[in-house]
């Protein structure tokens, strides 16, 4: 993203609120060891172990890396050069209230992170995931042109605890298989990217912010 669309976005962007983050994430995140690289972590956690030239302890190496993350939580946050997996959903005009669509699909390097595994693929080959949901009430003098700039100009980001629990893998389209990491994601707070206003709670399975 150019530094003029980022300025242009500061423009015509009004400001949210800045808000302290909800004391049960919080506590979720300060629980959790931080995350360096998600691809990183990928790469070891699933062991690409193929190929002629492959490290023979590989598959140990690969064994003894889950097994120490084993029932761990793990904190990440995903910039907002790469939440491409946040997008704008219904929105009521009478109450102001919207929905924000999130795919827990997290890339890093040649594999991903998803709440769950994945199943089956879509023409394109990849991993379809359901879709995660959380909601909130745009503040006074918003409207949903200006919510919906913010994820058009990549102004929300997102912050994500989760649990790592499995290996998953897909058949490849053209042949071969995709490989990823079957997490659970325990808590994902989404914000807008310059003040960190928060913008939606998913936590512990739930949209935490919906009204009861």
């Amino acid at each position: 993203m150019s530094r003029f669309l980022v300025a242009l976005a500061a423009v015509l962007l009004p400001t949210l609120a800045l808000a302290d983050v909800d004391p049960r994430f919080a506590k979720l995140r300060d629980e959790s060891e931080p995350l360096g690289g998600l691809g990183a972590f990928l790469e070891k956690y699933v062991g690409a172990c193929e190929g002629a030239l492959v490290d023979p302890q590989c598959k140990a190496q690969a064994e003894a890396f889950r097994k120490k993350y084993q029932g761990k939580q793990l904190y990440m946050i995903v910039t907002e050069d790469d939440a491409n997996m946040l997008a704008p959903g219904p929105y009521s005009p009478a109450t102001g209230e919207y929905t924000i669509n999130i795919t827990p699909f997290f890339p890093g390097g040649r594999y991903a992170m998803t709440h769950g595994t994945p199943k089956k693929t879509d023409a394109n080959g990849n991993p379809v995931m359901p879709l995660l949901t959380v909601t909130g009430t745009l503040p006074e003098g918003w409207n949903i042109q200006m919510f919906s700039r913010m994820f058009s100009m990549r102004g929300v980001r997102a912050q994500v605890v989760f649990t790592p629990q499995s290996v998953w893998s897909l058949p490849k389209k053209g042949g071969g298989k995709n490989y990823g990491v079957t997490a659970r994601i325990d808590g994902l707070l989404v914000s807008e990217g310059r003040t960190g206003g928060q913008l939606g709670l998913w936590l512990n399975g739930k949209d935490a912010n919906a009204r009861r």
